[in-house]
């Protein structure tokens, strides 16, 4: 069943909207998906918007989580996991400042003092841009006669998610690629300038093989409200020539390597039928069809949705905007 959504009027937040009807609600289980590490799927509760997917990973120095999603539930299944396990979470990784990834980092902080936080820098041209204009969208959008108890009691969560300012914001700024020790692990990772956001960082794991992209993958669409479509295609091709087996996406079902490859040329078309002169329907059929099976029959119409608005408002007719985006 679909959880329900809360409408804010504003077209800024359709984005947000949609994505609160997106993913089913799951129990937050951590899911081993290799030696070492677990997925903690992200998930929608009702009248709220999402978690992002987080997963856990063991190290000699306790636990490393990358991205800790949005909601308390969601970062109460991390914090218990490494409870029961009886190790602390001695890193965070984000991969990017989108609230449904770094929204669990005060909690983590409280729970674990001197965790370090390792993201780019990309946080703080967000507070004074996005993040302050959407903040002040849901304050306008609380303040209205009518509102569903419900929905208030979510934007009032994100509000306050918003004010935590530099809680959810890194210790340790990622300003280049390399590998790293972290707490104990040795990871690799990359940071992409202007893909997704303006500063976006994925890991890849050796030991196991794993990678861990963020919301440089989502299903059942891309995700393109703070993206630059043509950095973040650059940026698939940089994931295709890694030797990974498995790759965790920050929305939906990890994926294999023929996984990925399915995903990136539904991707590439997609670009190309939007910088055509095809009809939007044709773009949307293509997205669908070469997305195929990564797409689950019940997410289609949800793909279409997201497709739809994205052609409009991200990928056709906005010079200016891109132009700011991709600088």
């Amino acid at each position: 069943m679909r959880s329900r959504c809360w409408l804010i009027t504003a077209l800024a937040f359709a984005i947000w909207t949609l994505f609160a009807c997106a993913f089913p609600v799951r129990a937050g289980v951590a899911t081993p998906v290799a030696p070492g590490v677990y997925l903690v799927a992200g998930a929608t509760p009702p009248n709220a918007q999402p978690d992002g997917n987080s997963v856990i990973l063991e190290a000699p120095q306790g636990l490393i989580v990358f991205d800790t999603g949005r909601h308390a539930e969601h970062t109460q299944h991390l914090i218990d996991f490494a409870r029961t396990a009886g190790r602390p979470v001695g890193a965070i990784i984000n991969s990017h400042w989108h609230l449904d990834h770094v929204g669990g980092n005060p909690m983590l902080r409280a729970a674990f003092p001197g965790v370090r936080v390792y993201a780019s820098s990309a946080l703080e041209g967000a507070l004074g841009d996005f993040l302050a204009k959407y903040r002040a969208q849901l304050v306008q959008a609380i303040a209205q006669p009518g509102q569903d108890p419900a929905a208030q009691a979510s934007m009032r969560t994100e509000v306050a998610l918003i004010d935590a300012g530099p809680a959810l914001g890194p210790t340790d700024t990622v300003t280049a690629s390399g590998r790293r020790s972290i707490a104990g692990r040795i990871l690799d990772l990359h940071l992409e300038h202007g893909a997704v956001t303006a500063g976006d960082v994925w890991v890849f794991d050796r030991q196991t093989s794993v990678l861990l992209a963020g919301d440089l993958v989502t299903l059942p669409a891309p995700f393109l409200d703070t993206a630059c479509p043509e950095h973040w295609q650059a940026a698939l091709d940089r994931l295709a020539r890694v030797r990974f087996k498995l790759l965790i996406p920050g929305h939906g079902a990890p994926l294999e390597r023929s996984g990925f490859a399915t995903y990136r040329k539904a991707f590439g078309g997609l670009l190309r039928c939007a910088a055509s002169e095809q009809p939007k329907s044709t773009c949307i059929d293509g997205w669908i069809a070469d997305a195929g099976s990564l797409i689950a029959a019940a997410d289609q119409r949800y793909a279409r949705t997201l497709i739809d608005y994205y052609l409009d408002q991200v990928l056709r007719g906005h010079a200016d905007r891109m132009q700011k985006l991709c600088a």
